[in-house]
């Protein structure tokens, strides 16, 4: 059977649905026959439709979990963002039912802190956790079973992440410098990726799961093909450490950005550096795409976030967000993602407030800037890590937010 990723960004609510699926057959017709055009027409009606309903309330907090006795280092949902897990210092890591807030399983066993944890999305059947104890594991989220232990790191495991959406493989990076491809059936290594000279610090798979990037302490990020486990490109610009690096939706560039203060967009084909950003004045903490491609958001120990627009591989500042001092001080963005329909950008810092701003339709035409469409103080501490839907806290506790109150 073939497969193929197609592009429906633009689609909206003025969209024709019968051209774009006339369209969607030409540009296709080696995967896609003739007599598929109604079933075409019907699936990008229905989308056509969840777009238009679109509703901008504010964001209600349904429940707080007071998930572990000592700090959370990480959440993670999955796809339909029914179940929650949470990681801690405490060694162990939580699942939860995001509805009820009823805690479904415990998975202990680690023996040092767990640093990382991943559903394999879009199926959401397996966690892996990866722990400052050296080893990864990979469980049930159905039962609670401790599927493999995987042994082969000698220092702390710092990322992990499943091969996208064939989830048949696991990529793991750590503090000896290494990443390891695993195989999770077997729970035996496939390929040991060596050619950092410090610890790997992040990792991201690209959508079709057959390239992998590990970004380092060493100032480097390297491309890998995951076929054969041999390096593509090494990238190399930065001046200090990397703290984040991600692909596009196409596969086809690469985001990075580095305590030196900067972020950089790579053409993953020629490793070419195509333009670096430098607005920012102190570390970057964390690079997104939007899910389209059509911007950038960076964060930054300055207290700012900054959007960039993309067209045309041509980068350009449009818009600077900037965290109020408190007790006048600084408030770090540590955490910046766009939700799926980019109407929204969520951004967490080192005070206990997550912002919401809005990315409407004028903003996106860069008619006005983005606004705060909702400020979220439920939290007691620091926050370090957000994304929408949940976000952990230095608190210990998690708070899971929806649309309105009715829990819809």
């Amino acid at each position: 059977m073939e497969s193929k990723d197609i592009n429906l960004f633009d689609l909206d609510e003025k969209t024709d649905v019968f051209d774009l699926t006339n369209k969607i057959l030409l540009e296709n017709s080696n995967l896609l026959k003739k007599k598929r055009f109604e079933l075409i027409c019907q699936l990008l009606t229905r989308l056509k439709e969840k777009i238009s309903k679109i509703n901008y309330e504010k964001f209600v907090l349904t429940k707080k979990i007071q998930a572990h006795s000592m700090p959370l280092t990480n959440c993670c949902l999955n796809k339909s963002g029914s179940r929650l897990i949470t990681s801690s210092y405490d060694r162990t890591c939580k699942l939860f039912d995001t509805k009820t807030g009823e805690l479904l399983h415990k998975y202990e066993g680690h023996q040092n802190v767990v640093s990382c944890l991943s559903f394999n999305n879009p199926f959401g059947d397996k966690i892996v956790t990866g722990s400052f104890d050296k080893t990864l594991k990979l469980w049930s989220t159905e039962t609670g079973k401790l599927y493999h232990t995987f042994n082969g790191h000698h220092g702390e495991i710092i990322c992990a992440s499943f091969n996208g959406i064939q989830s048949n493989m696991l990529g793991s990076g750590s503090m000896d410098g290494q990443a390891i491809l695993w195989d999770i059936r077997s729970g035996n290594d496939i390929w040991r990726l060596r050619g950092h000279s410090e610890e790997i610090v992040n990792l991201s798979f690209n959508n079709a799961g057959n390239i992998i990037a590990t970004g380092s302490f060493d100032h480097t990020i390297n491309l890998w093909d995951v076929r054969t486990g041999r390096t593509l490109h090494t990238l190399i610009g930065h001046r200090a450490e990397v703290t984040s690096v991600l692909f596009n939706f196409d596969s086809s560039l690469l985001l990075t950005g580095s305590m030196d203060g900067t972020a950089k967009i790579w053409d993953t084909s020629s490793g070419k550096c195509l333009s670096t950003l430098r607005d920012h004045t102190q570390e970057i903490l964390d690079v997104t795409f939007s899910p389209s491609g059509n911007l950038i958001a960076t964060c930054s120990s300055d207290s700012t976030c900054k959007i960039y627009t993309t067209k045309n591989n041509n980068f350009e500042l449009k818009f600077n967000l900037k965290n109020e001092r408190i007790n006048n001080e600084n408030t770090e963005i540590s955490k910046v993602m766009f939700n799926g329909n980019e109407n929204f950008l969520l951004t967490s810092s080192k005070s206990n407030i997550v912002k919401i701003w809005n990315c409407s339709d004028d903003f996106k035409n860069n008619t006005v800037p983005a606004t705060i469409f909702q400020t979220l103080q439920d939290h007691e501490d620091e926050v370090f890590y957000s994304c929408f839907n949940y976000y952990g806290a230095k608190d210990n506790t998690c708070n899971i937010y929806n649309i309105n109150s009715d829990n819809k």
